[in-house]
């Protein structure tokens, strides 16, 4: 009886052994992952057309995206395209369609959400699955796959699966040890079970690359990802809605705080701590009972910024910060931003239609088209030799003060697509110039061109 038991367990371990590089080559790795604060991942986000099944508005269509720590990554596009979408998607201010959404700013083991206390008791009944799905549903055994993977790397192949769980369970229960001290026991743990419960060491170090230990927020319960609300915060396009009428600034900045128990009540230390983010934020102390009534756009902008940095986030979504404000103020604020960025070590997602803006305060711009990202690059080089169509025609539409080099603008004919029914290959093939046969069939693939210089297109610009 027990060597018939052991020959079937031996049996399904090679069968699942046999799936793993074909489902680990669709797996997103980035090079980058050190550096990555932020990592998107396929997202999706649809809205249904008054109560609908079957149509929806397709605000993101399949977004990948990583958002590097201490960048401003600027995101542009004409209105409509799914920026702000996008940013409060991100933000799981909207529940996301589908894909995935990694914040990478804590650990694991910090957090503990309970679909990884899920996962590692369920890795037998996963892997049984799993093999199960990737005859019936390839997508679905793909993403199964990913959420095993990420969790375990390569002691996914291990045999011993009671180990395996035994080991995750001691790490993240673990409360006597900091994370660097847990993180330094757990790896002397795993080594030791692949060891001696995984014969194919090739196979386990492809898997162990593809580990991750960031956070998908896309699978946090609410009072889950509540607690991650002071590290992810957003600046409102409109500084005149975003703020309570019937607060005063203090209380409006102070609420953060007291939300999240940096202090036990509203006492000298809150008001120390509110007085020290309005100096940093340019308002002055006399402003703190003030309504926001009382103020301009641009010191409302203000009170707005300071609002989300007083709960010291590590990212911040600035969707069109600046767009409601005056030139002069617009100027004021982004030197506010970017000052706030270097003392404060931040990380944007600064969303605008206005390319000059995005310019001079971004570090990387992202261009989106229709609920697609169509092109990635560093600013410099996106100003230098855009690659996608799009890109080319909002560039020639910045306006110039230079009257005798005039700039050879590019009319975009037709209206923007339905993006409830957006058309087949090429989103933008519809307006685009350089159209063939090939963008009315097929969709581009993502494509790096250059060193960190990515777009979608069939026929790139030279």
């Amino acid at each position: 009886m027990t060597q018939a038991v052991e020959k079937q367990n031996s049996a399904f371990s090679d069968g699942f052994a046999a799936l793993i590089p074909e489902l680990a080559k669709a797996v997103p790795l980035s090079e980058y992952r050190k550096k990555t604060l932020v990592s998107i991942r396929n997202l999706k986000q649809y809205f249904p057309v008054n109560g609908s099944k079957n149509m929806f508005v397709k605000a993101n269509d399949g977004i990948n995206l990583d958002i590097y720590e201490g960048e401003t990554l600027g995101l542009v596009g004409e209105s409509g395209c799914g920026k702000s979408t996008l940013g409060r998607t991100l933000l799981q201010l909207y529940a996301p369609t589908e894909g995935q959404t990694f914040y990478y700013g804590r650990t694991l083991a910090s957090v503990s959400p309970e679909y990884l206390l899920d996962t590692i008791k369920g890795i037998s009944g996963g892997k049984q699955k799993l093999m199960k799905l990737f005859s019936e549903n390839r997508k679905a055994a793909q993403n199964l796959f990913n959420d095993l993977v990420f969790v375990f790397g390569g002691l996914l192949l291990s045999s011993d699966e009671a180990g395996v769980v035994a080991a995750y369970l001691e790490y993240y229960n673990e409360k006597n040890a900091n994370d660097s001290e847990k993180a330094e026991m757990y790896e002397t743990r795993r080594r030791s079970i692949a060891a001696n419960s995984i014969n194919n060491k090739e196979d386990f170090e492809k898997l162990e690359k593809l580990r991750d230990d960031g956070i998908d927020l896309t699978r946090l319960k609410y009072d889950e990802m509540r607690p991650l609300r002071r590290d992810m915060q957003i600046i409102f396009q409109d500084p005149y809605s975003s703020l309570n009428p019937r607060m005063t600034v203090g209380q409006i900045i102070g609420e953060g705080p007291l939300a999240h128990n940096f202090f036990p009540g509203e006492g000298e230390a809150l008001q120390d701590h509110i007085m020290k983010v309005m100096d940093k934020c340019g308002l002055a102390p006399y402003m703190i009972h003030r309504y926001p009534h009382q103020f301009s756009g641009g010191q409302r902008q203000r009170i707005g910024i300071a609002r989300s940095l007083a709960v010291k986030p590590k990212f911040v979504v600035c969707d069109e910060a600046v767009s409601a404000l005056d030139v002069s103020i617009q100027s004021q604020i982004l030197n506010l931003l970017s000052d706030l960025k270097e003392k404060e070590k931040l990380t944007y997602l600064f969303i605008s239609h206005d390319l000059s803006v995005i310019k001079y305060i971004s570090d990387r711009i992202g261009v989106m088209y229709l609920g697609n990202m169509v092109e990635i690059a560093p600013s410099a080089e996106v100003f230098r030799h855009p690659i996608h169509p799009y890109t080319e025609a909002l560039l020639s539409a910045i306006p110039t003060t230079n009257a005798d080099k005039p700039k050879n603008q590019i009319i975009l004919e037709g209206d923007i697509p339905s993006p409830i029914n957006p058309p087949k290959g090429c989103k933008f093939h519809t307006r685009c110039r350089y159209a063939a046969d090939e963008c009315r069939e097929t969709e581009p693939k993502f494509t790096e061109y250059e060193n960190g210089h990515f777009a979608a297109c069939h026929r790139p610009l030279s």
